[in-house]
Parts: C-alpha cells; structure tokens; sequence
C-alpha cells in the first residue's frame, strides 16, 4: 500500500503562489479583492491547522461527550454561517434559530444514519451503540454532510424570501381567498426545493466522470484503494445527498411559517430591509 502523502511547510508555501494568480485577476479587472483573498487564505490556513491539532485530541480520547461537543461547535458555526449569506434575512436572530435548528436535524439524521447503519459499530468498541462510534468516522462524515446541507439550507431560504417579495400580491390574494399559507406558498415552495437540490444532484452526475469528489481523492492519496475509496464515496454522496434534502425542506417549511401568522397573513415586515412591492 503506497505511503500517506505527507506535505512540509515548503511544499504548502509553494501551493499557496497560485493565490497569486487570483490576485492578478483581481488586480488586473479592479475587483478590489486582494485583501480578501489575503485574509481568506490565512483563515484557511490557521482554521485548518488547528482543527487538525483539535481532532487529533479528540480522536485519541475516543471520548463520546468530546465527540459530541466538537460537533455540536460544527452545527453552531455552520448555523452562524447560514444568516450571514442571507439577505435578505429575517430580524434578530430568526435566520441562524432557523438555520441552527434544521442543520442540527438534518446533519444528526445524516451523520447518525452513515456511521450507525451503513458503516456500522466498531467491533472493538465498548457494548452500547453510542459508545460504539469512533470519533474518527463520526466528525468527518458530519463536516460533510453539514458543508452540502448548508449550502441547501441557504438556497432555499434565500429563493423562498426572494420569492415571496416578488409574488406578494398573489400570496395574499390567496390568503383573502380562505386559502391556508402551505398552499399560498405552494408554489414558490416547489421552486425553492428545487433550487436547493439542483447542486447535489448536479455533483452526483459528474462524480467520477469529471471530477474525484473530495473523499475519495483524499483516501486514494491516503494510499487507500481506488475501489475502496470508490465505495466510500458512493455512500457519503448518498448521505448527504438525503441529509441536504431534509434540510431544504424542514427551512422551507419553517421560513413559510415564519413568514404567515396563525391568522394565515403575510409578513414580510419580519424580514429586515426595505420590503420590495
């Protein structure tokens, strides 16, 4: 089996120059993004590093309650980052409850169905079946699942907000109509699934044809075997392609209620920002 790739200070500073080519770009159509670029791939650098130090820790404990906590830190920030892409977003801290709550479901269900079920208790773990999963499958599986379901989680709420400015009239013509708010919003729901799952289909359809997804490219260089890592990345697809769909559909259910009342009426005035007529 060939020996894991291991990269030296060097060999990362050499990858870091091809910032440089963004930078030209940046510089040469006066996008004004060199900072930014600057300060992302220091993030990067730093946020991975330490996450790495962190997981070593944790993965050494093969403690389930530091397990849990390092994923919980994930569900949280990953809730965070979903207010910050809207806009616009719904006033105080609606966005990132509502994002909190569905990343939380979806990446439990996602995260606990792979390592439970699919992969399965480790046969040399204590008796019980949380004490059975190994901090080393359940927390990369989770960043995963978590990564795709936010990017799900925000375009549909996203879409349903935009959608729901745009089609004002005819939402509440339906509402005076007698109609309840899950058919008012029926339509604009439909688009706003689709919208959110177009991304994982779309990956499903080019894995292995015109891109290594990023599990397998990371087992194989790993020194895994390609058929193994093949599998592998079949399942992870599978799951989270599962997991993005419960998030997209539990945040377009709760932003339709967030955005009706028990009155069955339209509030848009709970959306921060101008309302767009």
């Amino acid at each position: 089996m060939t020996a894991p790739l291991a990269l030296t200070a060097t060999d990362l500073s050499l990858a870091a120059l091809l910032l440089l080519i963004n930078a030209a770009i940046s510089m040469a159509f006066s996008l004004g993004l060199e900072r930014s670029l600057l300060v992302a791939g220091f993030r990067l650098v730093v946020q991975l590093l330490l996450i790495g130090g962190v997981l070593r820790f944790v993965f050494a404990s093969g403690s389930l309650w530091l397990t849990a906590a390092a994923g919980f830190a994930m569900v949280l920030v990953a809730a965070l980052e979903s207010g910050q892409r809207q806009s616009p977003r719904f006033k105080g801290w609606l966005t990132e409850g509502l994002g909190l709550a569905t990343l939380l479901t979806a990446g439990t269900l996602g995260t606990l169905y792979a390592v439970g079920v699919v992969i399965g208790p480790s046969p040399t773990a204590a008796p019980g079946l949380l004490t059975s999963f190994e901090p080393r499958h359940v927390l990369p599986i989770l960043g995963m699942v978590l990564g795709n379901a936010l990017t799900s989680v925000s375009l549909t709420l996203a879409t349903l907000v935009d959608l729901a400015r745009r089609e004002r009239g005819a939402i509440e013509a339906q509402l005076a109509l007698g109609q309840t708010s899950r058919i008012a919003f029926g339509g604009i729901l439909r688009r706003a699934l689709k919208v959110a799952m177009m991304p994982v289909i779309n990956a499903m359809a080019v894995a292995g044809v015109v891109t290594l997804p990023g599990m397998m490219t990371g087992q194989i260089l790993a020194g895994a075997d390609p058929g193994d890592a093949a599998r592998s990345q079949i399942m992870i697809m599978f799951v989270i392609a599962g997991a993005s769909g419960i998030g997209a559909l539990l945040t377009a259910l709760g932003a339709t209620r967030l955005l009706t009342d028990p009155r069955h009426r339209l509030r848009l005035d709970r959306l921060a920002g101008p309302s767009r007529d």
